[in-house]
């Protein structure tokens, strides 16, 4: 049986609230070993922690998604970096950007995730970027940042080769998900050129489901489309993407 690992689900998320004993036997048949937690703020700490103690398989992350970036962000900062001094996290996530929900809060954004950034190395984690609408500017603020140490996955990928091309020379890691299977997703024409130790693979449970479940609730076991469809676009057996992309993971996550 083929070994994935899911990178990026918010399985904690009320949408799973009903059913969420299924959805983790569904994940473990469809040959999932681990299921990686980003952070949303102070509010989905219990719900994800509840999970990592009802399973160890499900692994939390801890950080300010930024879309949670409003004018009191100073104060979701002091928890992230309150529960980050308490224990082990597998990163710091989900970090990052967003240019398209809303611009109000735009400089915040930009100074919460260089202060995030900068704990990551702190605590050697690796960190886990949303980059919605802002890719170019991301990678610019990584640029500027000029920290060696930082590592870490820019989830769902859905740029340019030149883009792709940028992220890895930076030693970051690329996060496939359901888009990949969108009929104009672009990533057919990007995942041929992108160096196999850089790619992870991901759901974003329950946003962006895979086509044909496109619209609908994803979850973890979905991830199985994802990787059927990057093993097309890479010319490579299923079982191939499978070991490439979970040693990625645990390289990645250590």
């Amino acid at each position: 049986m083929i070994k994935l690992i899911e990178t990026h689900a918010h399985i904690y998320s009320d949408k799973f609230q009903a059913d969420i004993d299924e959805v983790l036997e569904r994940s473990w048949e469809a040959g999932l070993e681990r299921i990686y937690m980003p952070n949303i703020d102070h509010e989905s700490i219990d719900g994800m922690l509840e999970l990592e103690n009802k399973d160890s398989r499900c692994i939390p992350m801890m950080g300010l998604h930024p879309c949670s970036v409003n004018k009191d962000f100073q104060k979701e900062l002091y928890l992230v970096e309150d529960w980050l001094s308490k224990r082990k996290w597998a990163a710091v996530g989900e970090i990052g950007t967003d240019l398209y929900w809303d611009k109000t809060f735009w400089d915040q954004q930009q100074e919460a995730f260089k202060v995030q950034c900068q704990w990551a190395v702190k605590y050697n984690r690796p960190v886990v970027i949303h980059c919605r609408e802002s890719i170019d500017e991301t990678i610019g603020l990584i640029e500027q940042m000029g920290e060696e140490k930082l590592r870490g996955v820019f989830h769902c990928f859905t740029g340019t080769v030149e883009q792709a091309k940028k992220i890895t020379d930076l030693g970051f890691h690329l996060g496939i998900g359901g888009v990949a299977t969108f009929k104009n997703g672009g990533l057919d024409n990007v995942i041929p050129h992108i160096d196999n130790n850089k790619l992870v693979l991901e759901t974003d449970s329950p946003y962006l489901a895979p086509a044909p479940n496109r619209g609908k609730r994803n979850e973890p076991a979905y991830i199985s489309m994802v990787v059927n469809k990057v093993a097309e676009f890479m010319n490579l057996s299923v079982n191939q993407v499978a070991e490439i992309t979970t040693t990625n993971a645990l390289n990645l996550f250590k």
